[in-house]
């Protein structure tokens, strides 16, 4: 008979191990069922972190004090600032990982808190009493009792995975799905749909041409994903890009009514914006090429991930049309490409804390909630184990706003707006994306972890020295001044206006055309006065160019910010009967009505209820 626990988390992926992982470290007791100990953090799909929007989300999770990004500079091949000619909101870290030591330096972390227990095997139900989970029944006829549950059961919930005609259970390659919970879930009230999504074969290294193929490096001075200051990358493995063609389309085209996507086995709903290589023909079929990355599973394989090959084609048609690109006449396969299609949860039935509305003290995190990616996993993940922690302790809810992250926007949509394709983040779904930046996740989110114990003082102590010498660095571009003798060498170098008078260096920052290692150069009495090698100093050098630069932009955002900071704090009573405001629309009261908005500022972000309804509100309400 296993101990009750604080907290049971259900699966072991991005999402789960975040999940156990940031309770376990607020104090609570935590087990960790896994039907496989040898697929804790699985990099499922392709063996990357980060990359335009996610990112900025990884560097939000560590700087709640959440694993993945310390975990991602472990087990780092290669590192990439992605979008640099672009503005800084656009600036997003992405690493290419070695797969196998990913899971393992997860694990290893998992394992070093001893308030983390593991147990191997399927959760097939739930345990609830009244409208409280109190714990979970395993495939061993086991019942384990905890104050909170957290489900994170990624692509398990009654997977069915495709490969041409062909059609088996499983929730990921070689291994067998998860079934009971859903049915579970159904019989106390939840409403349930199906998604899809699939991955690429995989390849043998050896096997390929790269000759022909376009050669893609790591950045030349690679930084990191953590604030912990992780050590960089002293060398990389390049990735490779390469491109399908009309033969390769043709022969893919054989397969078509074989094809589940096609032939209507496949009913549910896919990612968007990763369509399977066979979509993409299909619907631009004015496009004669599509790109491919070739991307390396780790330091010591051969095994190489086809990236932007998605397919669940019959094998042979994959292997086909494969050879016909260049660099890939002599692929040798080790695995096909497939589709899964898995149960998940409008996440419309969640509240902000991811605890569901139905029964008390249980959490959805991850694919459950119609999300899809490693790092939309994990934040949801790191956020149900804060909240599943503070409420059975009885502290207050852990809720970031839409300006504060990401992670915020990511919730936040999901919980008012649902979804009925798999969710993936961009940065077009912020509204306040120059506030949300990647290089001051520490400072928008450390002091927060640090307030409810997810920190130690030594990282609150770093940010604070990051901000004050991010100050001390403006207001000394702002006191020292510069003459056109030592500032024109360097303009016109750079095709900036020359000066005809000494100015202030900060006049200077602002030049589009400058950067800060630019203004170092022309200023003696600015650059001995920092200590450029010391950590804390670049990265405030780094803030202090962003914030001078774009100051007016960051002005005009915060002033938006505030503005909807007025409707969040206008709280809707949770007894308000919506069906009884006649002013209402038809529409908003069904609306109103289902998401149950806490906040007026929650309420005007619903889909189908207006401007004239929100008044309506504000007026019923006050």
């Amino acid at each position: 008979m296993l101990k009750s626990y604080d907290v049971i988390v259900v699966g072991a992926g991005h999402a789960g191990c975040e999940a156990a992982n940031a309770a376990a470290k607020l104090g609570s007791s935590v087990l960790l069922l896994t039907m496989n100990m040898n697929t804790i953090a699985q990099m499922s799909c392709n063996p990357a972190m980060g990359g335009v929007a996610k990112g900025q989300i990884v560097r939000e999770i560590d700087a709640l004090g959440g694993g993945s990004g310390y975990v991602s500079d472990r087990s780092a091949i290669q590192f990439r600032m992605l979008n640099l000619s672009k503005g800084p909101a656009m600036w997003s870290p992405r690493t290419q990982n070695d797969r196998m030591l990913f899971a393992e330096e997860w694990r290893l972390l998992l394992e070093r808190n001893p308030n983390v227990d593991f147990w191997q095997d399927m959760c097939s139900g739930l345990i609830v009493e009244g409208d409280s989970i109190v714990g979970v029944k395993t495939s061993l006829g086991i019942s384990i009792y905890g104050k909170s549950v957290v489900l994170t059961n990624g692509t398990f919930l009654n997977g069915l995975i495709h490969i041409g005609e062909k059609q088996f259970g499983g929730g990921r390659a070689a291994e067998r799905n998860s079934t009971g919970i859903t049915e579970d879930l159904i019989s106390y009230g939840f409403v349930s749909g199906r998604m899809k999504t699939g991955t690429p074969p995989r390849v043998d290294g050896r096997s390929l041409d790269y000759s022909k193929m376009e050669v893609q490096d790591g950045d030349f001075n690679p930084s990191t994903f953590s604030f912990m200051h992780t050590k960089p990358l002293d060398k990389q493995i390049p990735c490779h890009i390469t491109y399908t063609n009309e033969e390769t389309h043709d022969l893919l085209r054989t397969g078509f009514d074989r094809s589940p996507m096609f032939n209507g086995a496949i009913k549910s709903t896919g990612p968007r914006y990763c369509p399977s290589i066979e979509d993409k023909i299909n619907r631009f079929a004015d496009r004669d090429r599509h790109q491919i990355f070739v991307e390396p599973e780790g330091w010591n394989t051969v095994e190489i991930y086809v990236n932007g090959f998605s397919t669940s084609l019959p094998e042979e048609v994959q292997l086909k049309a494969m050879h016909a690109i260049p660099g890939f006449e002599h692929a040798k396969m080790f695995r096909p490409g497939y589709a899964i299609e898995y149960d998940y949860f409008p996440p419309t039935q969640l509240k902000h804390t991811l605890e569901t509305k139905l029964i008390h003290n249980l959490y959805f995190a991850g694919q459950i909630n119609g999300t899809t990616g490693y790092e939309e996993a994990a934040s949801q993940g790191l956020m149900a184990g804060i909240n599943a922690h503070r409420k059975i302790n009885d502290l207050s809810p852990f809720i970031l706003k839409r300006n504060e992250a990401y992670i915020g926007v990511l919730i936040d949509d999901l919980i008012t707006k649902g979804t009925i394709e798999p969710y993936r983040m961009f940065t077009s779904r912020a509204e306040f994306r120059i506030l949300l930046r990647q290089d001051n996740a520490d400072v928008r989110l450390t002091p927060l972890a640090h307030a409810i114990g997810l920190v130690d003082n030594e990282r609150l102590d770093n940010v604070d020295l990051k901000i004050s010498k991010t100050n001390e660095i403006i207001s000394k571009l702002k006191s020292i001044g510069v003459t056109p003798d030592f500032a024109n060498s360097i303009l016109q170098e750079k095709d900036s206006t020359l000066l005809t008078q000494q100015v202030k260096l900060s006049s200077l920052i602002t030049r589009p055309q400058l950067q800060m290692s630019d203004i170092i150069r022309m200023s003696d009495d600015f650059s001995m006065q920092l200590d450029q090698d010391n950590i804390a100093t670049i990265s405030a050098l780094e803030q202090a160019e962003i914030l001078m630069k774009y100051e007016g932009y960051i002005e005009r955002e915060q002033e938006q910010a505030n503005k909807m900071l007025k409707l969040e704090d206008v709280k809707i009573p949770q007894t308000i009967n919506y069906s009884s405001i006649k002013s209402l629309s038809l529409e908003a009261k069904e609306k109103l009505s289902k998401v149950s908005p806490v906040t007026i500022g929650q309420a005007a972000r619903i889909s189908g209820v207006s401007p004239s309804d929100i008044s309506v509100l504000l007026i019923h309400i006050n």
